[in-house]
């Protein structure tokens, strides 16, 4: 065989191998390790940045600066829920970031301001350690770093780095970023110039967020949860039940439920828990008591309240008082509308069943907010005048241009404290009652079947019970009516109208065979039988103030004492801020019970030490007697003179 035959076989074989595709590579990720957007197209810029504060932490800061604009304005934002994800997804158009924040947002869109929004430290994106509420250097903070401080440092930051600034900033926030903007008045930077606190947190013991008057907010738990198990708060409380009434119950006593969800973990509830009464912890974080004695205000401030408001109902109109008197170059103002907590940034036309006529969240953000912070922080606007007090009239539905608060009209009235008294046979009237036997009214407050503060089932999860936990407040009350352990108290139908406008101030007469107990009044307007454009709001009972007093600080909130049982003793509570006319053919009412559950936690209506730590045989029940002789009375800020 020819050689050449044999090598041809081989040679192809060679071929063939050399024909084959190489091995291919390992395929590498077809996500860039980083991703530049392009949002050239976008009619603003938004940065990120880590502003470093005092002490070397850096806090975590979106920027949205509108493009073109020079000279603009810079409002600011402190917030523990989240700076990166407060507009959402990525928007081409400023204006489409609007409504998804705060009422400051439009501010952006439409009158070219520079937004801005921080992560306070421990939260988020920023460095640092978070404490709820941090207090102010002092008893309680023994470092050099407060919110006073990082809102000064941010803001020192902001008007040396950012360009298109004119080196003015405003501070604005609701809620716990209420909380924030009020600690910037603390030593403040020259360049803050405008404050606009809404529904702040002010006192978590005497009137917000934690408790009222004594009485523990069970929601609290649920926050602690969310705020303080991680530093994006991922964690979501939890419930083995549907009806937040019957999960209550089962838990037993608040430090049982805090215990089974691991709150001793956490930093916030153990201090809490160890500080049941209004002791110097609470005192000495007490936002209105300190600014009370710094020196007066001196940035203009806008104080926001809302008399529905289901969280904070208290702070505002505690700073007001406390720094107003002494407020000689008019900077602090207030504003009082018809709204849950944080509804100035949503529509404000009606909550639930109850109708404004109008968009009042809408007007304020318009013709109140607007102009008040365009007068300070840009440059070469009029001065445009803000009252001293603006505030909605629920019942006639309008606002009112005041000089001072508490005051019932522009001109020409006065505000008298009028008592109103609870009568025998379920009767309220002006005239006090001739003494008759017995001289009470009683019912049996049970531990094991409280009254719930809204009809069952309570579950206050997704969108549906989001809605019932905003507008709880003027929720319907006549199914607690219906209840024996609720105590009702009526006029015969007004035939003038009746206007108040400031805090009632209730005293309940009462005995009870427990040596602790609590005490719920409410102020009620019934509306008539029948109602023509709103048929379903015939009878309606709607709450104008309504309030808490656990029993034991019945004398001091700072030191609780035993109640004397049996023994007939007055029970004094100060009701939230009320500007309301009950009109004629309406009915005034007073509701009073022993508890709101699972709102509050449930008294054992035993004296122990510490209520958190009750044991399942402390609680017991007890008969309540509230005397209707002329001793128990609801003293109205009456509006006399003038028109209502």
């Amino acid at each position: 065989m020819s050689p050449r035959l044999t090598l041809l076989p081989l040679l192809a074989l060679v071929a063939s191998v050399l024909a084959l595709p190489a091995a291919a590579d390992a395929p590498k990720s077809e996500i860039p390790e980083q991703f530049i957007p392009v949002q050239s197209s976008f009619d603003y810029v938004r940065r990120q940045v880590m502003i470093p504060m005092r002490d070397g932490v850096k806090l975590d800061t979106v920027l949205y600066i509108p493009k073109g604009v020079t000279h603009a304005p810079i409002l600011l934002t402190r917030t523990p829920y989240g700076a990166e994800d407060r507009f959402g997804a990525e928007k081409a158009h400023v204006e489409a970031l609007i409504g998804s924040g705060d009422v400051g947002d439009e501010l952006v869109g439409e009158d070219g301001y520079i937004r801005v929004i921080e992560d306070i430290r421990g939260k988020y994106g920023s460095e640092g350690d978070y404490l709820m509420n941090r207090p102010l250097k002092g008893p309680l903070n023994g470092s050099e770093v407060d919110h006073s401080t990082d809102t000064w440092d941010t803001i020192d930051w902001l008007v040396k780095n950012v360009p298109e600034s004119n080196g003015r900033v405003g501070i604005i926030g609701i809620s716990y970023d209420g909380f924030t903007a009020l600690m910037a008045l603390f030593h403040p930077h020259p360049a803050l110039k405008a404050a606009v606190p809404i529904n702040a947190m002010v006192d978590g013991w005497m009137g917000d967020d934690w408790f009222h008057k004594g009485a523990f907010r069970t929601d609290s738990l649920d926050y602690y949860y969310m705020q303080e198990t991680s530093r994006r708060s991922e964690h979501e409380w939890w419930s083995d039940r549907y009806d937040s009434y019957d999960a209550l119950l089962a838990a037993g006593s608040i430090g049982a439920l805090a215990e089974s969800r691991g709150l001793g973990q956490t930093g916030f509830w153990p201090k809490v828990a160890a500080h049941p009464a209004y002791d110097s912890f609470w005192q000495d974080q007490a936002i209105d008591k300190l600014l009370a004695k710094e020196p007066p205000v001196s940035v203009p401030t806008m104080l926001v309240h809302s008399l529905w408001d289901q969280e904070d109902i208290y702070g505002n109109i505690a700073v007001w008082k406390a720094v107003k008197p002494r407020d000689t170059a008019s900077n602090v103002h207030l504003v009082i509308g018809p709204w849950f907590h944080h509804q100035q940034r949503l529509d404000g036309s009606a909550i639930g069943a109850i109708r404004f006529g109008s968009d009042t969240a809408q007007y304020f953000r318009r013709e109140i907010l607007r102009p008040f912070l365009d007068r300070y922080l840009k440059e070469g606007e009029s001065a445009t005048t803000t009252p001293a007090v603006t505030a909605y009239e629920t019942g006639t539905n309008r606002w009112e241009r005041l000089d001072a608060w508490p005051q019932g009209c522009p001109t020409g009235c006065r505000i008298e404290t009028t008592p109103i008294y609870l009568a025998p046979a379920g009767r309220l009237g002006f005239e006090k009652p001739a003494t008759a036997n017995p001289g009470y009214e009683s019912y049996v407050s049970d531990p094991a079947k409280p009254v719930p503060f809204l009809p069952r089932p309570i579950h206050l999860a997704g969108e549906a019970g989001e809605e019932r936990w905003q507008s709880w407040l003027l929720s319907d009350q006549r199914d607690a009516a219906s209840r024996p352990d609720v105590l009702s108290f009526a006029t015969e139908p007004l035939r003038e109208s009746v206007k108040i406008a400031g805090e009632p101030v209730a005293t309940i007469m009462a005995s009870t065979s427990g040596t602790d107990g609590d005490f719920v009044v409410k102020l009620i307007d019934v509306y008539p039988d029948q109602m023509g454009r709103q048929p379903e709001l015939g009878g309606y009972q709607l709450m104008v103030s309504a309030d808490i007093l656990r029993g034991r600080y019945r004398e001091s909130f700072s030191n609780p004492k035993p109640i004397d049982a049996g023994e007939k003793l007055p029970y004094t509570i100060a009701l939230p801020t009320v500007n309301h006319v009950f009109l004629p053919g309406h009915r005034i009412m007073v509701q009073v019970q022993s508890s709101w559950f699972p709102l509050y936690d449930m008294n054992p209506q035993t004296y122990v030490d510490n209520i958190f730590f009750a044991k399942p045989a402390d609680y017991r029940k007890a008969e309540i007697h509230v005397f209707d002789d002329g001793g128990s009375f609801v003293e109205l800020p009456a509006v006399k003179g003038g028109k209502p």
